[in-house]
């Protein structure tokens, strides 16, 4: 019930503009959220690499409503992708296909897509499309297929919490996509996806074998120990060395897990977002950690 409320205040524009406006909303979304400005996330990413871990570097944006606001996003992550190679950061980015307008335009969203992956493949890194709700899984794959860009250079996000996951992962595997296997973060009706959370870890589980299984270098992206061992336990079984596959984690999450799997050999990598608009990134957050929320209400309460 508390992560359907969430869900739902993320995309409702009136706690939106108060809780950007209150301190103590930045305040703990910095938990979650690198900085408002790419040099917050460039220290950040120096922070972590120096550490040990890989990055992917997300401008915080989605669902923009004119084509020109999708222009500038893409002129954003060309520049970011500019920055990560100047400077030699071991990152790469993620980007979400809305932020380029594909509520708008998907030939629109399909022309800046590649003007990023090629300025990717010049750069000698690698851009993730981020999946967003529902209502866009097929228009995503579609321009991910419409790309058709090299797999070192391009990969897409799969969610276990849909019903059609299965069917997708079956058709990238064969398409030799690399893959982000996660859970899911949006409030999605039953008759898409799983309502119950072991059913929705049942699927990220038979998922995470189903990729592991293949050719191609994909990463799992949970913070959950038990989805975290039953990987390990396969990757074992199949002699899968660490070069294989990478965990991926969330900035401010579990960083203790983060710096236990580094230690025991695995490939981390970190996903570490930035920007202005991270209201609904951060009440994803929330949603998932509830007490976080608990925080965030005894400082609005304090005084």
């Amino acid at each position: 019930m508390l992560r359907s409320l969430l869900l739902y205040l993320s995309e409702r524009e009136a706690p939106k503009k108060l809780l950007t406006r209150l301190p103590v909303g930045r305040k703990l979304a910095r938990r979650f959220i690198a900085g408002e400005e790419l040099d917050d996330a460039v220290r950040a990413v120096r922070q972590l690499n120096a550490e040990g871990f890989d990055v992917t570097l997300d401008c915080l944006g989605e669902a923009v409503a004119e084509a020109a606001e999708a222009e500038e996003a893409c002129r954003i992550y060309l520049a970011i992708l500019d920055r990560i190679a100047t400077e030699n950061l071991r990152s790469h980015i993620s980007v979400k296909l809305t932020q380029l307008g594909l509520a708008i335009d998907p030939a629109l969203t399909l022309r800046l897509l590649n003007a990023i992956w090629q300025r990717a493949a010049l750069r000698h890194t690698f851009v993730r499309i981020d999946m967003e709700s529902s209502a866009y899984t097929e228009k995503t794959l579609a321009v991910f297929r419409d790309a058709n860009a090299p797999r070192d250079i391009l990969g897409v996000v799969i969610q276990s919490c849909l019903y059609r996951s299965e069917k997708d992962t079956e058709d990238l595997i064969k398409m030799g996509a690399r893959v982000r296997l996660v859970k899911g973060a949006y409030q999605e009706p039953p008759s898409l996806a799983f309502p119950d959370k072991a059913d929705v870890d049942a699927s990220f589980v038979k998922l995470m074998k189903m990729l592991l299984a293949s050719d191609s270098y994909h990463a799992i992206a949970t913070h959950d120990p038990r989805i975290i061992a039953a990987t390990e336990d396969f990757a074992r079984e199949k002699s899968l060395g660490p070069d294989r596959f990478e965990f991926q984690m969330l900035y401010g999450i579990r960083r203790q897990l983060q710096r236990d799997l580094l230690k025991r050999g695995y490939r981390v990598r970190v996903y570490v977002p930035y920007g202005t608009h991270w209201y609904p990134y951060f009440m994803r957050r929330l949603a998932e950690r509830p007490a976080n929320l608990l925080f965030l209400l005894r400082n609005l309460f304090r005084g």
